[in-house]
């Protein structure tokens, strides 16, 4: 559970926390001292100039106060960076109203600041990525202890910022075990400023390779920290000689990963069979946005409330930028199956203790009000979630970034090959369709049909989904409701009702039979809601998602499984990744996957833990297949 920081001042007006019994930045002017100590201690702006990307670590955000001030050197620099990366780590984040609040004495950051608090997040755990300054400034935002996090993030920084309270009021930020996390964490060369200068602190640096130098403090302060990393491993996060990608699939996986690799300067082609976007299983007329829950916060529960986020995150920017986006934010609630079932439910919301504006438990009566329909049950009530039309999300993926992609349509590929360094696209023939030094693997179902996918352990599962005709859009239900099925709010003129999950099925037919199991299981959610439909006024759809072992997409380089596998290390094929295995959660997952391949194709900071990343990345299933076979296991994290 996320415990937020108060808002406190001292008598002269310095922000204060009572939690620590220590002020957020000194009483002489903070964006003085952010610079003084964090900027100048750190020589910067030389030190980004001329730099594709600058990455900085920070442990302790705060106010902002450092960031906003960074951002600002780094905006009126005309030799900055071409993109700042900014990740800090804060165990008690502030609410948007009081960082407003706060930020408001600096009328110097206002438009700045103004940007920052309209994307500023809900208070949930977890990585948090801001894209701000048109995606060329990005906050990483980690809302957690950073005892845990630092060890399981995964970027190489260029700079560290330590300004966490003092070491006497907040010794767990300065241990040896954070200062052996920040070594592991840091690019050959990286430097780092604090105005800590304790001896101990001092020791536990020093003894992770940290090369340091006392310089004159700030204000009244005699002394600060500076320093320098001398260790002579190499850049394990490097950024790619060319960009350049071919993306098969021109579905939500396929579209999104193409715009997030565009916004980063890459040139994409897309290659898709179809005669245009969206015509498999991302053709539906509605899909679920929402996530899953746990009360013991587990795996899926991270995964889906990371995607959940950073979904509507995507579907905001696309609407900000205009393009056509077709979706509904009119909430969804996950009924219960039953009286115990729904007395779960409220015992994981009260255990989770999550914002109310993620998650919410209500009762029979609140939720039959919320619904517009008389329920036996209460269930978890998600006031963000709602549902998103996947073929206008396809298009506008494309949109955001239409210099950067071309879209090839009806293009049939038989084989992909690599030759001298590039992936190559064959037709049937054997001839070249397209070639470039990447490859992204994103047509769903099809993957296992390419030789280097061969073995992928993904199968094709069947959807059906049925659109129930309405009379008028005022008729309930008023929000997405989900459990077993789902049903939307009225839609060009239809309830969307589905989906049946069918594998070693491979009829693309709709089937009278599938349309009444779909009514079946609303009028389970929804007594009597169903009563009176014919099967013969129903139209529907028939779509085929990729569905991997245990459910979860798979996402990163791609493994060479004619190399064996060393311990602690999967063999990969180069330049040739992967964004597959999304299910029946392809809305939910596309734009977290996107900027997680993005982010792995670039060697940037990751946006989830190394534990998520290890149970995405397509060499789980080598790890297992060793494992079954009594071998040491790969490490798949980058946690030491």
């Amino acid at each position: 559970m996320l415990e937020a920081a108060r808002l406190e001042f001292t008598a002269d007006g310095t922000p204060w926390c009572a939690s620590y019994g220590d002020i957020y930045h000194s009483r002489h002017g903070g964006p003085a001292q952010a610079r003084h100590v964090f900027l100048g201690g750190n020589d910067l702006p030389r030190r980004w100039q001329g730099r594709e990307r600058f990455i900085i670590l920070e442990t302790g955000f705060g106010l902002g106060l450092n960031f906003l001030t960074t951002w600002a050197a780094w905006r009126a620099d005309p030799k900055a960076c071409g993109r700042l990366h900014f990740v800090s780590v804060e165990k008690h984040p502030f609410s948007a109203a009081d960082l407003a609040r706060a930020q408001a004495a600096w009328p110097e950051f206002a438009p700045l600041a103004a940007e920052l608090q309209a994307a500023w997040p809900l208070l949930t755990p977890g990585i948090h990525r801001l894209n701000l300054e048109r995606g060329q400034v990005v906050l990483t935002l980690v809302f957690g202890d950073a005892q845990r996090w630092l060890r399981r993030l995964e970027l190489a920084a260029d700079a560290f910022y330590l300004d966490g309270f003092s070491p006497a009021r907040n010794p767990e930020l300065w241990t040896p075990e954070i200062c052996k996390a920040l070594a592991r964490l840091a690019a050959p060369g990286a430097t780092l400023a604090t105005w800590a200068v304790s001896g101990a602190v001092r020791q536990a640096l020093a003894a992770h390779e940290f090369t340091l130098h006392k310089a004159p403090g700030f204000a009244g302060k005699r002394h600060m920290l500076t320093g320098w990393h001398h260790s002579r491993k190499p850049l394990r996060h490097r950024p790619p000689a060319t960009r350049q990608a071919l993306v098969l699939g021109a579905g939500v996986a396929g579209t999104a990963v193409a715009a997030a690799l565009a916004a980063r300067g890459w040139e994409v082609d897309i290659l898709e069979k179809a005669e245009g976007v969206a015509r498999g299983a991302s053709g539906n007329l509605a899909g679920v946005l929402r996530p899953l829950p746990s009360r013991d916060d587990n795996l899926l529960a991270r995964l889906t409330r990371a995607g959940f986020l950073t979904a509507r995150r995507h579907l905001l920017a696309l609407e900000a930028l205009g393009l056509p986006v077709r979706w509904g934010s009119t909430g969804a609630l996950h009924l219960g199956r039953d009286a115990a079932h729904a007395a779960h439910q409220a015992r994981t919301v009260q255990t989770l203790g999550l914002p109310p504006q993620f998650l919410q438990f209500l009762d029979a009566a609140a939720a039959s009000e919320r619904i517009g329909w008389r329920v036996p049950w209460g269930g978890w009530y998600f006031p963000l979630g709602g549902w998103v039309n996947p073929p206008s999300l396809c298009q506008a993926n494309l949109l955001s970034q239409a210099q950067r992609i071309r879209l090839h349509p009806n293009c049939h590929i038989a084989d992909i090959k690599h030759i001298d360094g590039h992936w190559h696209a064959l037709d049937a023939q054997g001839r070249r369709l397209a070639a470039a030094p990447h490859l992204v693997m994103a047509c769903g179902v099809a993957a296992p049909c390419f030789t280097p996918f061969a073995g992928l352990p993904q199968r094709a599962v069947r959807g059906q989904v049925s659109l129930i005709p309405a009379s008028r859009s005022t008729l309930p239900p008023h929000l997405l409701v989900c459990g077993k099925g789902y049903i939307t709010p009225v839609i060009d003129g239809c309830w969307v009702a589905g989906a049946t999950h069918q594998p070693e099925d491979d009829d693309p037919c709709e089937r009278a039979a599938d349309h009444a199991f779909n009514l079946e299981r609303i009028g389970q959610l929804l007594p009597g809601f169903a009563a009176g439909t014919k099967l013969a006024d129903l139209r529907g759809r028939v779509g085929f998602r990729p569905m991997s072992p245990d459910r979860l997409p798979i996402v990163g380089a791609a493994p060479d499984p004619h190399t064996p596998s060393q311990p602690r290390h999967i063999a990969r094929q180069p330049g040739l990744w992967c964004i597959q295995g999304f299910g029946a959660r392809g809305i939910v997952w596309s734009a977290l996957m996107a900027e997680l391949l993005a982010s792995q194709m670039e060697g940037e900071p990751l946006p989830l833990e190394s534990e998520l990343v290890a149970a995405l990345d397509p060499g789980r299933f080598l790890l297992r297949h060793a494992s079954a076979a009594g071998q040491e296991s790969p490490e798949q994290g980058g946690e030491e």
